[in-house]
């Protein structure tokens, strides 16, 4: 009985373990034509992905103008709004499916944008704003150079 009780204990550590393999690091992705990780997902989840992406690259276009016309304000709004404040909006069901490397990327960027939001609410030097936006858009950059967003395929009848 006691070896049951362990064996059964075993299959389920493994178990768990593939689970949170699969749902935490690997996510759903593919070997893509063009050398980057295609990440599978569906039509709506790649739509919320790209939207998202759409807001940072708005907001980065919005900070730009800010510092340019010194209008910290204009650039804390923007950065605050693409900031940690935006990442929960995610689905739990989508985060399973995004690598963890892509995700710790993400995270990142909402991070750097807080950043951004308080050199401008505390200082609002344009020097340090400006290569804040650098090293962020670097996340950008990085993530679009290994990443795809492909639609999953459904099963034909």
């Amino acid at each position: 009985m006691c070896k049951f009780c362990w064996g059964l204990s075993a299959l389920l550590v493994i178990a768990i373990g593939t689970m949170a393999y699969l749902f935490v690091i690997k996510g759903s992705v593919a070997p893509s034509d063009d050398g980057r990780t295609a990440v599978i997902l569906s039509a709506g989840e790649r739509d919320l992905v790209l939207t998202e992406m759409r807001g940072f690259l708005e907001s980065v276009q919005a900070i730009t103008m800010g510092v340019v016309k010194k209008d910290m304000k204009r650039v804390y709004e923007n950065a605050h709004k693409a900031g940690m404040v935006n990442a929960g909006e995610v689905p739990t069901s989508l985060m399973g499916k995004l690598p963890l490397e892509f995700k710790k990327l993400g995270m990142a960027t909402h991070k750097a944008f807080d950043d951004l939001a308080l050199e401008a609410q505390d200082i609002g030097d344009p020097q340090i704003m400006l290569s804040k936006l650098g090293t962020l858009m670097n996340n950008c950059t990085t993530c679009h150079a290994a990443y795809k967003l492909d639609i999953e395929r459904t099963k034909e009848r």
